[in-house]
């Protein structure tokens, strides 16, 4: 579905203005340069050193978001390609993989070219590639998987590749002065792979001969000068100078990169012009951090997998927590998990009831192509969570009964979107919130606003909103000498619970019911 040009001033979100971008790159919206390729080609870049992390599915589902804000609002076909640079040499073991011993006989060589730790695939490099792939699968991505071996190998970059060498003095003027200057002494845009030992060389180049379009190094496993031509996979480019090549060679109009990747994105984007080719609109985007406040690496595994995730909460809310502020370093660990479920769900709530011109930038536009569905439950996440702990009980049954006991209308086979959300509340419970209650018993100190809230639940009406429940509790705390009326509400946790932290009681109590929730306080109140 197109957007009415006329609208166009409304859209606000990121992934919009992005597309807009795009749009001034190849002219406007009444004369829109269509590439001579035929499509709008966007690109994600992954180095298969280590086995796929969450930030790898980040990049791929913020790029499809700004894929799709294009499409609807120009008539011209895109393409998405995820490009592995899996011709790259193994330069140290990741902490997360098998048999690493093994590994440390094949450091330099191309990650195609060495056996699988996992001992499941043709080559480490084959296996990392298999998992980014079957996780995109899992999400539905529409894009083409491009290997960096096949593409050396099969000749497709040889073009780009002479040019790369014909030119080769003016690139070294680009590059050599970010670097210190023993690397300067070595260093050239080509790599050459060692005829004898197949490992990609960091060797000084002793002779550039475009004529010939070879090189000629002194080959450390025999200590010989050696001339190799720079096509068929005979040599793979140095990283900044690969990106500004794979660029030009495969046409690529918009590719977005982590913060850590500025001055690479600026020096390849230098190589391009020098090469009268303009280099992709981009989007500079901040890291993700772990619980530490560190950066999130794929060699040491730290931080969340897309599979952890998935086991808490539904693939909507990992890409809406992908959405959210993308120039903003976030943390990245199982915290922030039951909070970016509720927010979708928030998010989904409000998007049928906005207007129009709010539809647009509204995140669950993005996470659903624009045709989200129509999910309306007042039941949170968290308080789902909390039900599960109070209930002390893993049996999906049990916690059923509750809810169907607040909301007669729903049952497993009509919203199975809720029957999900139910198991990831089990599991969430079961490894982060069981292992970590501390439960405080009621005493002469506080048996008295125990006993208010219990008189004030047995007075109240049955249809009670959660509102006037939560305004009600939230009075009867301000009765009582707290500096602040979070300690309160922490107490009430605490008791409750096992934990500082809860849902908010109003809603909790309407959930879990009112007689049961007077059942449950004052059982514990004969336990003082």
């Amino acid at each position: 579905m197109k957007i009415d040009q006329k609208k166009h001033q409304l859209l606000k979100a990121w992934p919009f203005q992005e597309a807009l971008r795009i749009i001034k790159n190849h002219g406007d919206f009444i004369n829109f340069n269509i590439p001579q390729k035929k499509y709008i080609l966007f690109e994600t870049g992954y180095g298969p050193s280590g086995l796929p992390h969450i930030g790898t599915f980040g990049e791929v589902v913020r790029t499809t978001m700004v894929r799709k804000a294009l499409e609807s609002l120009i008539d011209c076909e895109t393409k998405l390609i995820t490009f592995s640079d899996d011709m790259d040499g193994l330069r140290k073991i990741p902490d997360n993989v098998p048999n690493k011993d093994m590994l440390k006989k094949y450091i330099g060589k191309p990650l195609t070219s060495i056996p699988d730790p996992f001992e499941k695939f043709e080559s480490f490099g084959h296996h990392n590639n298999a998992l980014l792939r079957f996780f995109l699968d899992e999400f539905n991505f529409e894009y083409d998987f491009v290997s960096s071996t096949e593409k050396y190998q099969k000749g497709d970059f040889d073009n780009t590749l002479i040019q790369i060498l014909q030119n080769h003095d003016s690139i070294l003027s680009i590059i050599l002065p970010t670097l210190r200057s023993e690397r300067k002494v070595t260093y050239s845009p080509f790599l050459p792979i060692s005829p004898i030992s197949g490992e990609v060389l960091q060797v000084k180049i002793e002779e550039y001969r475009p004529k010939t379009n070879s090189i000629i190094f002194v080959d450390p496993a025999n200590n010989k000068k050696t001339e190799i031509i720079v096509t068929g996979g005979n040599c793979k480019l140095q990283w900044k100078v690969d990106w500004a090549m794979r660029w030009m060679a495969l046409g690529v109009d918009y590719e977005m990169c982590g913060k850590d990747l500025t001055e690479s994105f600026e020096l390849a984007s230098k190589i391009c012009r020098l090469m009268n080719t303009q280099p992709p609109v981009n989007l500079i985007y901040e890291m993700f951090l772990d619980e530490k406040g560190e950066k999130i690496s794929k060699s040491v595994g730290n931080g969340i997998s897309v599979n952890e995730w998935l086991r808490y909460a539904s693939p909507e809310s990992l890409s809406l927590y992908m959405f959210q502020k993308p120039k903003s370093a976030k943390k990245l660990f199982f915290d922030v998990i039951p909070k970016s479920v509720d927010e979708y769900f928030s998010y989904l709530k409000k998007f049928h009831h906005d207007e129009e011109k709010e539809k647009f930038n509204n995140p669950v536009w993005h996470i659903h192509d624009g045709n989200p569905p129509n999910v309306n439950s007042e039941i949170t996440f968290n308080s789902l969570i909390n039900l599960v702990s109070v209930c002390n009980s893993n049996e999906k049954e049990v916690i059923w009964g509750f809810v169907r006991e607040y909301d007669a209308s729903l049952n497993a086979k009509n919203n199975q979107e809720f029957d999900r959300l139910i198991d990831y509340a089990i599991n969430f419970y079961t490894d982060f919130v069981m292992p970590k209650k501390k439960y405080i018993l009621i005493d002469n100190s506080n048996q008295d606003i125990f006993l208010d809230i219990v008189s004030f639940l047995k007075k109240i009406d049955a249809d009670s909103s959660s509102e006037d429940i939560q305004t009600q509790i939230y009075e009867i705390g301000k009765k009582y000498n707290f500096t602040n009326l979070r300690d309160y509400f922490k107490l009430i946790y605490q008791v409750l619970f096992g934990q500082e932290q809860g849902p908010r009681l109003g809603s909790f109590i309407k959930l879990f019911g009112i007689e049961k929730t007077i059942s449950l306080i004052e059982g514990l109140l004969k336990q003082k």
